[in-house]
């Protein structure tokens, strides 16, 4: 009998996915809506994964939220009913896509984020011959998408009205400008947000849902909800980053369930080496502070710069260093490290247990 493969075998760079860790973030956000009586939608652009897609349902997800129409196609083989793709659609290219979606999906939402982009919208869904449902993108302070204040929702909402082939079924947010700083549970924040994209959601249909998303915020979210939300929509807790450890604070570096094992390949100088991944394992995604990733166990060194294939580690620990020495690192933003990979290898403690392929891998349209 072949002995199992073990995570000293593998070649790196390599994203490792630990199989218990993962499941406590799953089953400890699905614990924190139950308890609080709200739906969880998850994001799945962090994973792009079908098996933990698979598990967020099993755990009692309502449905799942993505990014574009191909991250919803890969996911139906989840099993998921319901989804949302969070994305301004607008090309009447699309429409065969998007009817075949409805078509598979007991409840498939898209966004309407502008009168103009509604327009457009009103002109794609006209061409798959159904009416879609819509939800509301109301901006809460990230200033990207979405009407700015509960006027320019009304008027959205009027815009909305006036197309046969939209319906409007909720309102969202993604409270993305929490990631920046150190977050405490009870920041007057949130609750600013939440009666913001409530009063525009009361001042057009108070029976309307509205579904905040943020891994960041989402457990404050629903445990403030008291009926006024009815679903968040969180991604990145699934594994965890230094955005949730090191900048915001909600996560501890324990309950990281990926990591990135990389390999030292030189020593050139005095307090630096250099591993063998870099932008194209790690994204050029960093921290505030500029970094890329911090090793898993604590020592005092970082990855501080990065080319394609070489991540440069710097700090009082880079001189203990020994080339050849393999090293789990903590991204500084997990969701386009995921992207990047071809696969990810699950691991139970020390052993190989599976190896996923990223299914929703380049799904950018």
């Amino acid at each position: 009998m072949t002995a199992p493969q073990t995570i000293d075998d593998l070649p790196t760079p390599v994203i490792l996915v630990d199989e218990e860790q993962l499941d406590r973030n799953i089953l400890g956000m699905q614990r924190a809506c139950d308890e609080a009586g709200v739906e969880l939608r998850p994001h799945i652009k962090t994973h792009k994964l079908v098996p933990v897609a698979a598990r967020q349902l099993a755990a009692g997800a309502r449905g799942l939220t993505c990014a574009k129409l191909g991250e919803a196609e890969a996911m139906l083989a989840s099993g998921a009913r319901e989804m949302f793709v969070a994305h301004s659609l607008v090309d009447p290219r699309q429409a065969p896509r998007v009817a075949a979606l409805a078509e598979r999906l007991d409840d498939f939402r898209v966004a309407a984020t502008s009168g103009e982009q509604a327009g457009a919208l009103e002109n794609l869904a006209a061409r798959t011959g159904r009416k879609l449902a819509v939800m509301m993108a109301i901006d809460t302070g990230l200033g990207r998408e979405g009407a700015r204040d509960a006027k320019a929702a009304a008027r959205l909402a009027a815009v909305i009205a006036r197309c046969t082939h939209l319906d409007l079924r909720g309102f969202y947010t993604h409270e993305g400008w929490f990631y920046g700083a150190p977050f405490t549970p009870g920041d007057q924040r949130v609750e600013t947000m939440i009666e913001s994209l409530c009063a525009a959601r009361d001042a057009i249909d108070p029976g309307l849902p509205v579904w905040p998303g943020c891994s960041v915020t989402a457990q404050d979210v629903a445990a403030r909800s008291t009926g006024r939300v009815q679903a968040v929509r969180p991604g990145a807790y699934v594994f965890g980053d230094l955005a949730l450890t090191a900048v915001t604070g909600v996560m501890r570096s324990g309950e990281v369930a990926l990591h990135v094992l990389a390999t030292v390949i030189d020593k050139p100088s005095p307090g630096l080496a250099l591993i063998d991944a870099g932008s194209k394992t790690f994204s050029s995604d960093r921290t505030p502070a500029g970094i890329f990733a911090l090793p898993a166990d604590g020592r005092d060194f970082s990855v501080s710069r990065v080319n394609e294939e070489h991540g440069y580690v710097t700090g009082a620990g880079a001189d203990a260093l020994r080339v050849g020495e393999r090293v789990p690192f903590v991204p500084a933003h997990v969701c386009t490290v995921v992207n990047l990979a071809d696969e990810v290898v699950v691991r139970r403690r020390h052993e190989v247990a599976a190896r996923w392929r990223v299914d929703a891998r380049g799904c950018s349209q």
